[in-house]
């Protein structure tokens, strides 16, 4: 059994400890510098710029949550490409099993991405992907402007 010279982690230890001295040093200076004059306002919560309505437990559509889990699935998907691009491009591996390596790779990668097709036409076929399309609802306004003075109005921005 091979044992780990722990000298070889030495530059990676030392990088982390140097991210983590950085980082905390630059929080206490910014502690220590900064004014501190808390009120109303900066206490607020708020939504984008925007005071907040109610409360924070509303529901949302299971939509949100199926699309989020697809784009996890194909992000994933990618994460397991770029490893198996770096092996399949390996010219030692190649030379040592006469190009076997190169057809075992490509149909390793192939039957992958064929059950990542068959998952997405799946939940195509079930329109898990389908969003519902709000019915519009059109308004009768009653107004003293008559119908022809719009229809003239669109047909000169139309022409022009």
């Amino acid at each position: 059994m091979i044992e780990p010279n722990l000298g070889d982690f030495a530059p990676i230890a030392l990088f982390i400890g140097g991210a983590f001295f950085f980082l905390l040093a630059g929080l206490f200076t910014a502690k220590l510098i900064r004014p501190s004059r808390p009120n109303e306002q900066k206490l607020s919560t708020y939504e984008c710029g925007e005071e907040s309505v109610g409360m924070a437990w509303g529901q949302f559509n299971v939509r949100f949550y199926i699309v989020a889990l697809i784009f996890l699935l194909f992000d994933v998907e990618i994460l397991f490409l770029f490893p198996w691009a770096t092996v399949f491009a390996d010219e030692g591996l190649m030379a040592a099993t006469n190009g076997l390596w190169a057809w075992f790779s490509f149909g390793e990668i192939a039957i992958f991405v064929f059950l990542l097709a068959l998952g997405l036409a799946f939940v195509w076929r079930y329109k898990y992907l389908d969003w519902l399309r709000p019915t519009p609802k059109i308004t009768d306004i009653q107004t003293p402007v008559p119908d022809y003075l719009y229809r003239n109005i669109n047909a000169n921005i139309k022409n022009a």
